[in-house]
């Protein structure tokens, strides 16, 4: 079987200019980045902003197994079996994070005949996106350590600084340190500190809720770096930061254009994090998209538990978006884990917010018919709509019927509705969705999390979205649990808010911003010959 690489070499993709032409733009509405890559300006809103929005089409995924489901490569897949039947279409995902790059799960760009070219640029540095992302944070650290040594005004108390380091790669070493040593103050306050991954700082979750230039600076001065004596919070426009920060984002602001493997616009722009963050392409990205094509294809990071709430609590409220359809993937190999029960759970989920839901059996290589065909025929037993595809073996064509389906549902038009309303306490959120969403006969507070709690809402960020972190592997807080779980308890570890990106992250266990690498990561099976060829990259 031919890898995602040699795939992507063999493929004959069209100029940018082609593909922008196909969505309506002229070679003067794009900026190129080489013969393939280009970024749509800031300004394109402006030119777009009186055109119909197309529909909105969410992938996102039963409880998946820690390899994935292939829910990018079905966004890819069903983009191009969209486009196949005629429909103008885009899709619209993350940017790949060097550290899953090197570490477990390869690259990011969907798989086999469904995925996005140029596949080697796409993983490794692309536009430089989220370089800048990694820059712009690390500049307010910087600023934040000048400020405590230097004695500045605003008071920051350095025992309760809240901003890390950050840098895009896995390397658990850094989770803790210790700066500032030696020197006799000369190099700064002495201070424990940390780093997380780029995908897991704030400044990327702004990044990606931003919906302009000056949305995007106001978001970025609402960061809070840190607390006072008195607990008052210090924030990124407190120290006069984030004009500068905002400066080094303004390029990588704009929504960056390639192609898939058969000639469908694609999207490729931010990448937060699905647990300590809501796990999606930015809203800019998702809302030119839905300006420049009739279907816009997007998904969600892991399960429909994390990544669909999220979407639809966070994402769709904050960007007015009103998403048409879900398409939940499932495959056998999650299912031989999780159960047909996993899979009813999700689609009930899906209804709580009044969409519609259609299943997607992504078949894998060592997959039978006659058992994805019994998996179809128990979920249609159920009134579940499922079809099979294989778009990652035939592309576009590998799911026709799906395509036919996901159009003629959402000719149908969905009553979106929230799960639950920003007037409500932070704890009756939680509560809210851990009991509908999850299906825990309940939640559990830590003392630090009733404190947290408290002191959020005296701060006044009460009325927020919630952004719950837990575990992906179970629809409950403990990854042991597979299936559909009930009667357990979700125990809440604590909370804080994310003040730039506007909602509170709440922990649920110990849930990590830093990971580690394997004993064997991807890295070491990467290499590069003396013409420039890349091998080992998935």
């Amino acid at each position: 079987m031919k890898t995602d690489l040699d795939i992507a070499r063999e493929a004959q993709p069209k100029p940018i200019n082609e593909i922008a032409a196909g969505i309506g733009l002229t070679p003067e509405d794009i900026i190129p980045y080489g013969h393939l890559i280009a970024k749509l300006p800031i300004r394109l809103q402006k030119t777009i902003a009186d055109r119909p929005d197309g529909r909105l089409i969410l992938v996102t995924a039963m409880t998946p197994t820690p390899k994935g489901e292939g829910k990018t490569t079905t966004t890819i897949g069903l983009g191009q079996a969209l486009s196949a039947i005629g429909k103008k279409t885009m899709i619209a995902i993350r940017e790949p994070s060097l550290g899953p790059c090197f570490g477990v799960k390869g690259g990011a760009a969907g798989g086999g005949y469904s995925q996005v070219l140029p596949m080697e640029a796409i993983n490794f540095h692309f536009t430089g996106d989220l370089h800048a992302v990694t820059m712009a944070h690390n500049l307010l650290a910087a600023v934040v350590d000048n400020h405590l040594h230097q004695k500045n005004e605003p008071q920051l108390n350095p025992r309760k600084v809240a901003w890390k380091r950050a840098i895009d790669m896995n390397d658990r070493s850094l989770r803790n340190v210790i700066v500032g040593l030696q020197g006799q103050g000369t190099n700064g306050v002495m201070r424990e500190e940390g780093f997380e991954i780029t995908a897991a700082s704030e400044v990327m979750a702004v990044f990606c809720l931003a919906d302009n230039l000056n949305n995007l600076k106001e978001r970025l001065g609402r960061i809070i770096v840190g607390y006072n004596d008195l607990s008052q919070p210090v924030t990124a426009s407190n120290l006069g930061v984030h004009g500068a920060m905002t400066a080094l984002l303004k390029d990588a602001l704009a929504p960056n254009l390639v192609q898939s493997i058969e000639g469908t616009p694609v999207l490729v722009h931010g990448g937060p994090f699905a647990n300590i963050a809501h796990g999606c392409n930015t809203l800019i990205a998702t809302l030119m998209a839905l300006k420049l094509a009739d279907y816009v294809v997007t998904e969600a990071g892991f399960g429909a538990d994390l990544g669909a709430e999220k979407f639809f609590d966070i994402k769709c409220r904050i960007g007015n978006l009103t998403p048409a359809i879900t398409v939940m993937v499932v495959t056998r190999r999650a299912i031989a884990l999780h159960g047909i029960e996993n899979v009813k759970k999700h689609v009930e989920n899906m209804g709580l917010f009044n969409i519609p839901v259609v299943v997607s059996i992504n078949r894998f290589a060592d997959d039978s018919r006659e058992d994805l065909t019994d998996i179809q025929r128990k979920l249609n037993g159920l009134d579940i709509p499922a079809v099979i595809t294989d778009y990652r073996e035939s592309g576009g064509n590998g799911g026709l019927d799906l395509a036919e389906l996901v159009c003629r549902r959402c000719d149908v038009p969905a009553r979106f509705s929230f799960l639950y309303d920003l007037e409500q306490p932070l704890e009756q959120k939680v509560r809210t969705i851990a009991g509908r969403m999850y299906g825990a006969a309940g939640i559990e507070l830590s003392s630090a999390a009733k404190r947290d709690f408290e002191r959020l809402e005296t701060l006044g960020f009460g009325n927020l979205p919630v952004c719950i972190a837990k575990t992906p592997a179970s629809l409950s807080d403990n990854p042991k649990l597979a299936g559909r779980p009930s009667g357990f308890t979700v125990t809440v570890t604590g909370a804080k808010v994310s003040a730039g990106a506007g909602f509170v992250v709440v922990y649920t266990g110990e849930i990590m911003t830093m990971p580690g690498l394997p004993r064997k990561p991807a890295a070491l099976s990467i290499d590069i010959d003396d013409a420039g060829n890349i091998t080992g990259l998935f």
